[in-house]
């Protein structure tokens, strides 16, 4: 598996456990089964359309998710994680640092939250490699997924090695200490099930807390 790219080793992954769940297992997003998330998947790489409008706002999301409505409506569960397991498409999903960073973001938090959901809980022991790619993402990622953040300095901490990063400015400050893996999960707004030690005063815990993080 080492020389297999870390987001199809998350996407082999997923798929693996989207079959022994079945399509009816619960995720951690609120009213999706694990068809919604297949179908939810397979939009992101293969709808030309709908795909960009995921992560825009309004009436551009509710286009995107009435595509992913009826990809559940009129596609087996089987045959949606065939399509995904199959790999990217050739064009934008086959290029290096999409594949590094957006589609490695994607496919492990969305592997967490499939297995999170049915009680499999975090992965504790992971390959220093995947370890390292997702904390670079982190790094890369933390400003923009903690825009909505204000009023509060967030830094960032990689447990257990000390290596810190500042993604938004200002006082007072708050800490978020944890595994690479659980940090991201928090910035993609799984924060209630992300292993993440939030350190400062409590009303700038609390803000951090409320806010609404993610894409």
């Amino acid at each position: 598996m080492g020389t297999i790219p870390f987001d199809a080793q998350e996407r082999e992954a997923l798929c693996d456990l989207f079959e022994e769940l079945g399509a009816d297992a619960p995720t951690l997003l609120e009213g999706w089964t694990a068809r919604d998330l297949a179908a939810h998947l397979v939009l992101r790489e293969r709808d030309i359309l709908a795909g960009p409008c995921m992560v825009l706002p309004g009436p551009f999301a509710r286009f995107a998710d009435r595509r992913r409505a009826n990809l559940v409506a009129h596609n087996e569960f089987g045959w949606l994680v065939d399509r995904l397991r199959s790999g990217p498409p050739a064009g934008f999903f086959r290029l290096g640092w999409v594949r590094s960073f957006p589609s490695l973001n994607e496919f492990f938090v969305h592997h967490e939250d499939l297995r999170r959901a049915n009680g499999l809980g975090p992965r504790h022991e992971m390959p220093p490699a995947l370890q390292d790619a997702l904390w670079r993402n982190v790094r890369r990622g933390g400003r923009f997924l903690s825009r909505r953040l204000r009023g509060v300095r967030l830094d960032l901490e990689r447990a257990g090695t000390g290596e810190r990063v500042t993604v938004r400015r200002g006082e007072p400050a708050v800490r978020l200490r944890g595994a690479p893996g659980e940090l991201l999960l928090y910035l993609f707004g799984r924060q209630d099930a992300a292993e993440v030690e939030a350190l400062g005063p409590a009303p700038a815990v609390d803000t951090v807390g409320r806010t609404r993080f993610g894409m």
